[in-house]
């Protein structure tokens, strides 16, 4: 009952919150223009990664903490997913106060680069105190892939309305349920080893860097 007074707050906070609207009634992009912009593609590309990126060390961060790193249910709960949602929750903040002042795509290909160094760390580490540390600050590096990721694409394609951000989060979504898949369908090939499925989860924030590498390019040659 406690905990259920923090959805009621937010309840009155969306409520008087104004919303503004990305474009004017009818103006938005049709589905069938957004398919025919190779940004949008990209941009599908990023949410998919970013959702991989982000769940798949969330849904398995737990276990990964139990298995591999050989700490107890209640050790692997609390600061596996608890510290990866509270360190994902601080660079959420930091940006909604900062972000201003930093440069988006720099802030997102860092946050990516350091999603990969997480993944690997985690995987690769053979002290359970680092491998653990790779988890926890994997939730400060996806805070602001999600948002990030629709952020730039609302910027790149300002008409893209509706249609743009429901296939944008359907995207996260598919992504977000994808690559905890692929990490549990490879650690069940692997004999029940985590940190090999941990490993294969390394292809997510690569693609997503080297995406956001190619469209920060692409940014410079047109200014």
């Amino acid at each position: 009952c406690i905990w259920a007074i923090i959805p009621l707050v937010n309840v009155y906070n969306f409520s008087v919150c104004p919303i503004a609207h990305s474009v004017e009634d009818g103006e938005g992009m049709r589905i069938r223009d957004l398919l025919r912009v190779p940004l949008f593609w990209l941009a599908i590309l990023l949410m998919v990664c970013a959702g991989a990126s982000e769940l798949s060390m969330a849904q398995w961060a737990s276990a990964f903490a139990e298995s591999a790193l050989g700490l107890t249910k209640s050790v692997g709960d609390i600061a596996g997913p608890c510290m990866f949602a509270v360190t994902m929750g601080i660079s959420r903040t930091l940006y909604g106060k900062y972000g201003e002042k930093l440069d988006l795509m720099k802030f997102m290909i860092g946050s990516a680069l350091l999603c990969l160094i997480c993944y690997i760390t985690a995987s690769l580490s053979g002290i359970p105190v680092i491998g653990l540390l790779g988890c926890i600050m994997c939730g400060f590096s996806v805070g602001i892939m999600w948002p990030g990721s629709i952020s730039i694409c609302s910027g790149k394609i300002p008409t893209g309305g509706t249609a743009m951000f429901a296939l944008l989060a359907m995207a996260g979504d598919l992504g977000g349920a994808l690559g905890p898949a692929i990490v549990g369908n490879i650690t069940q090939r692997a004999g029940d080893d985590m940190q090999k499925g941990m490993l294969a989860g390394c292809a997510f924030p690569l693609i997503l860097m080297i995406s956001l590498l190619l469209l920060n390019r692409a940014r410079r040659r047109n200014n």
